[in-house]
């Protein structure tokens, strides 16, 4: 069963170990994007609808297809007020708890909905409302539930991981045997 558990946990912070290195990229995409932007805005007085709508589907994209990733490194907002204190047990318990009750219903609940908000987008074949803006919105819409999904992935995981640290027996505790 352990062993089961720590390949669930390799394998979903495998996956998000390489969505969160490689989305890692578009931070210095958008960077170099908004200095473009701020340049011939600036110098040319250019400024194209599609180039503004590219930064915000960039900053959307790294922080969608990145919260997995945050998550695995816990690099997530947490209440620490009493979490911090806790054993390693009690906070494997608190984290399993959160993720049953919490995470895992939100993750599956918005993947629902985000996937028809998504497909709707694709029936019209939605575009930006602004002229020269960019096509097929429908695509960052997309990125919802994929976020999300990655999220989930990582949520299980979790689960799994805090259900490893419940059963482990600590290594100062021997076992008694009749």
């Amino acid at each position: 069963m352990k062993t089961f558990l720590q390949t669930i946990v390799k394998i979903c912070g495998t996956i998000n170990e390489w969505v969160g290195k490689t989305v890692s990229w578009l931070t210095l995409a958008l960077v170099l994007l908004v200095c473009f932007n701020v340049i011939s805005r600036n110098l040319f007085n250019s400024a194209d609808a599609w180039r503004g709508e590219l930064e915000w589907h960039f900053f959307a994209l790294i922080f969608l297809l990145g919260a997995g990733y945050a998550f695995k490194h816990n690099r997530h907002v947490r209440v620490d007020l009493f979490y911090a204190n806790y054993s390693k047990k009690d906070k494997a318990w608190t984290n399993l708890a959160g993720a049953l009750f919490f995470l895992i219903p939100w993750c599956v609940l918005i993947i629902m909905y985000a996937l028809d908000f998504a497909q709707g987008s694709y029936t019209i074949n939605e575009i930006s409302p602004n002229p020269n803006g960019l096509k097929y919105r429908y695509l960052i819409k997309f990125a919802i539930p994929l976020g999300l999904l990655l999220l989930l992935i990582q949520a299980i995981g979790n689960v799994a991981e805090s259900i490893v640290t419940i059963i482990d027996k600590p290594s100062n505790e021997t076992e008694v045997t009749d």
